[in-house]
C-alpha cells in the first residue's frame, strides 16, 4: 500500500533532529576546549565520543527493530536521548560530557530504526527513493545543527545552551513521531531473540559482499567526512580566519546546496546501479579535499565549495551503500543496516582521532593528507569491485 507522503515527511524530520545530536558538538569544540582549558585533541574526544557512541548504539540497538514494536522502541530511545542531553548540558569536566556524549549518541540511533521501516513501508522498485527522502532529513539535521549549535553556542554565551536546545527539540518528537509511523511497521517480523540478532550480524558480513562493499566504502568516505568536520572549527579559528563557533557553524549551512543535491543518488541508483553513484560520490569527495589541500589555508571561499563537494559525496554514497544493502535481504534489513552503519561510523570515529592528531602535528596540511588516503582506499575498492565483476562476466560468457 506504499508509504504516505505525511508520515514519510514526519519520519525524516524525526531523522533529522535525532542524527543532529551526534554532530552538535563539532562547532563548539574551541569554546569547549577554552572552558574546560584543554586542547585541541582533548577537546576533540567529544566528538570521537559521539560517534563511538551512536556505532555502539546501532550495534546494541537498532538490530531490535527487526523484531520489536517500533511505537515503543522510538518512545523509550528519545526519551533515553533527552536524558542524555541534559546530562551533556550539565557536565563539571572533560569526562563527564564525554561519558554524556557516548550516552547520548547510543540512545539517538533513531534515523538508523526509521529507515528500514521505511523502505518495509514503501513500495516495491522505490527503496532507493525512500532512502534518498528518509537522507533529505538527516542532511538538514547534520548542516543545520551545525549551524544552529554554532550560533546558540556564541551568542548565548554558552555551549551548555545547544545541548539544551537539543533536549527540547527531542523531546518533541517524543510527542509527535509515533502518531505518524506506518501501519505495516507496527508488528515484529522476525522471531528470533535479541541474543539471537546479534549473533546473526557477524554471519550477514560474510554472507553479503555488498555488505561488506558498502561498508568499506562506509568507513572511508566518512571517514573522510569526519576528518575534515572534526578540526575545521579550530582550524577556523586561526590565523587568517579567526571565526568563532557561530561562523564555524555556518560552513553546515554554506554546504545546504551540494547536500541537498545528494537524494537524488537514490533515483539515479534505482535507475543505473548503486556503484555508479559510489563513485561519483568519491569523486566529489576527492575534489573537495583537493580544494581543502591547495586553497583551504587561506580561503574561505575554497572552504565553501569544498564543503559542498564533501557533503555531496558523502551523503549520496551513503543512499548508494544503503540501497545496495536493503535489496539484500528484506527480513534483516534493520541487521543489514546495523553492521553496515557500525562499520561506518567505527571509520569516522577513527578518522576523526587520526585527523585530530594529524592536526596538532602538521596543521591543516595533515588533516588534508588523511581524507587524501581514505579517499584513494575508497576508489581503490570501487576499481577492485569493478574488475572483479568483469572477470566474473567473461568467465560466465
Amino acid at each position: 500500500m506504499g508509504l504516505g507522503r505525511a508520515a514519510l515527511a514526519v519520519m525524516a524530520a524525526a531523522a533529522g533532529i535525532t542524527v543532529a545530536n551526534v554532530y552538535l558538538c563539532q562547532p563548539l569544540l574551541a569554546a569547549i576546549a577554552l572552558d574546560f582549558h584543554l586542547s585541541a585533541a582533548q577537546a576533540g574526544w567529544v566528538a570521537s565520543a559521539a560517534q563511538v557512541g551512536y556505532a555502539l548504539g546501532i550495534m546494541l540497538i537498532v538490530p531490535m527493530a527487526d523484531r520489536a514494536d517500533p511505537r515503543r522502541l522510538i518512545q523509550r530511545l528519545l526519551a533515553c536521548t533527552c536524558v542524555a542531553l541534559l546530562c551533556a548540558a550539565a557536565s563539571p569536566n572533560i569526562y563527564c560530557l564525554v561519558l554524556a556524549a557516548v550516552a547520548v549518541s547510543l540512545s539517538t540511533v533513531l534515523p538508523q530504526v526509521l529507515i528500514p521501516l521505511a523502505v518495509a513501508a514503501s513500495e516495491p522498485g522505490r527503496s532507493g527513493r525512500v532512502v534518498g527522502s528518509m537522507q533529505s532529513g538527516i542532511i538538514l539535521g547534520i548542516l543545520l545543527s551545525r549551524t544552529l549549535s554554532g550560533a546558540v553556542g556564541q551568542y548565548s554565551g554558552s555551549w551548555r545552551t545547544s545541548y539544551l536546545l537539543a533536549a527540547a527539540l527531542s523531546g518533541t518528537m517524543w510527542f509527535v513521531l509515533p502518531r505518524f509511523l506506518p501501519a505495516r511497521a507496527q508488528a515484529a517480523t522476525v522471531a528470533t531473540s535479541y541474543l539471537g540478532l546479534l549473533a546473526s550480524l557477524p554471519r550477514l558480513l560474510f554472507q553479503w559482499h555488498g555488505l561488506r562493499l558498502s561498508a568499506a566504502l562506509g568507513a572511508t568516505v566518512f571517514g573522510a567526512f569526519s576528518a575534515f568536520w572534526a578540526t575545521l572549527a579550530f582550524h577556523l579559528a586561526q590565523a587568517p580566519f579567526h571565526f568563532g563557533p557561530a561562523q564555524a557553524g555556518l560552513f553546515g549551512l554554506w554546504g545546504l546546496l551540494g547536500a541537498l543535491l545528494a537524494p537524488y543518488g537514490g533515483r539515479l541508483s534505482d535507475r543505473y546501479g548503486a556503484n555508479v553513484v559510489s563513485a561519483v560520490g568519491v569523486a566529489a569527495a576527492a575534489l573537495a579535499f583537493t580544494l581543502f589541500i591547495t586553497l583551504g589555508d587561506r580561503s574561505v571561499l575554497a572552504l565553501v565549495i569544498g564543503v559542498n563537494f564533501l557533503d555531496f559525496g558523502n551523503q549520496a554514497g551513503q543512499i548508494a551503500n544503503q540501497a545496495r544493502i536493503f535489496k539484500l535481504d528484506p527480513a534483516a534489513r534493520a541487521r543489514l543496516n546495523t553492521v553496515y552503519m557500525v562499520l561506518t561510523f567505527a571509520g569516522g570515529a577513527s578518522a576523526s582521532l587520526l585527523a585530530l592528531w594529524a592536526w596538532d602535528r602538521g596543521g591543516w596540511s595533515g588533516v588534508g593528507m588523511v581524507g587524501a588516503i581514505l579517499l584513494a582506499l575508497a576508489a581503490l575498492l570501487l576499481l577492485l569491485d569493478w574488475l572483479s565483476a568483469r572477470v566474473l562476466r567473461s568467465r560466465s560468457s
